[in-house]
């Protein structure tokens, strides 16, 4: 999956070296091998999905 490319923005984000490891530990599960960003998109998509915002 490709990062989205409109209607976007940038976030700085900094990590401990075990949640980097954790990150790149599940990557690699992964059978396309995402980026760092992408596997964090990831993540937070099947957080946000199991933890729906009350709007």
């Amino acid at each position: 999956m490709a990062p989205p490319k409109k209607d976007t923005e940038a976030l700085t984000l900094r990590l401990g070296r075990e949640m980097i490891e954790a990150i790149d530990a599940l990557r690699r599960d992964q059978p396309d091998i995402p980026t760092r960003p992408e596997m964090v998109r990831r993540i937070l998509q099947a957080w946000i999905e199991e933890h729906p915002p009350k709007v």
